[in-house]
């Protein structure tokens, strides 16, 4: 399958070392996943290098529009992470097509 990992990244006013960490957090859940024989999707690793090619002023028109369309392609979402209402934003998608959702990585099945 191919899963989007999904949690916080700016959610409660993140400075650069806390978007770090999350993002640090959700590479480490798709590593999990691709060992488990899926393909893992981050929305902000996809994202971010569009942001930074657009310029700095590119953010909100890139971010959730790039994610929520990535989140159309994937089978299933893995919910990591504390309150976010971007990755909420994503989940909903999923939730909304029936796709799988798993919130614990001990959940997600191998390929």
């Amino acid at each position: 399958m191919w899963i989007m990992v999904c949690g916080p990244y700016t959610a409660g006013g993140a400075d650069e070392a806390m978007r770090a960490a999350r993002l640090a957090v959700m590479n480490r859940a798709a590593l999990t996943l691709f060992r488990l024989g899926h393909v893992p999707v981050i929305g902000v690793n996809m994202a971010l290098p569009v942001i930074a090619t657009a310029g700095g002023d590119a953010y909100e028109e890139v971010m959730m529009p790039l994610s929520l369309a990535l989140a159309e392609r994937c089978d299933a979402v893995l919910r990591i992470g504390g309150p976010s209402a971007g990755a909420d934003a994503e989940l909903a998608r999923f939730t909304a097509a029936g796709k799988a959702v798993f919130r614990r990585l001990e959940d997600v099945p191998p390929a």
